[in-house]
């Protein structure tokens, strides 16, 4: 029994040659590929040169003159907290100053008002006519 191989051997002709085929055609799509992967990166580099580095020389001056600013508002803002602190300290100190002179003031005035009332309680009283007895209200600091 003899078999006829002459089937087989063309079959296996056909896909060695379409494996072939097959091969090549890998091989330009990768080629094609990578013609397509070059061209896109100049497009996108020439694109990066002319719109991208201009906006971001541009976004870095703003962000450089943003930084200034910021800096000038926070030592004007210290200068002003300094400057207000130590307002309200001297306001303090003046309040205080005022408080104690005017009570000072009002207690010197105080004290003539009561010696006054004293003299004339005594003169109309009559108790100041040789008599030292001292009015039984009045305290050691001259309160009634």
């Amino acid at each position: 029994m003899q078999v006829d191989l002459s089937t087989t051997n063309l079959l296996l002709g056909i896909m060695a040659a379409v494996s072939v085929l097959q091969g090549l055609v890998l091989i330009g799509v990768g080629v094609g590929a990578f013609m397509a992967y070059r061209r896109v990166m100049q497009l996108v580099n020439d694109l990066e040169a002319r719109q991208i580095a201009p906006i971001r020389e541009k976004v870095e001056a703003i962000l450089g003159d943003v930084k200034t600013i910021s800096a000038r508002v926070s030592q004007q803002t210290e200068r002003v907290d300094h400057a207000i602190s130590g307002t309200m300290d001297r306001v303090d100190e003046t309040a205080d100053r005022v408080r104690h002179s005017v009570r000072d003031k009002v207690n010197q005035a105080s004290g003539v008002v009561r010696g006054i009332r004293a003299v004339v309680a005594s003169v109309l009283s009559g108790t100041g006519k040789g008599t030292d007895t001292p009015d039984p209200r009045a305290t050691a600091d001259g309160r009634f």
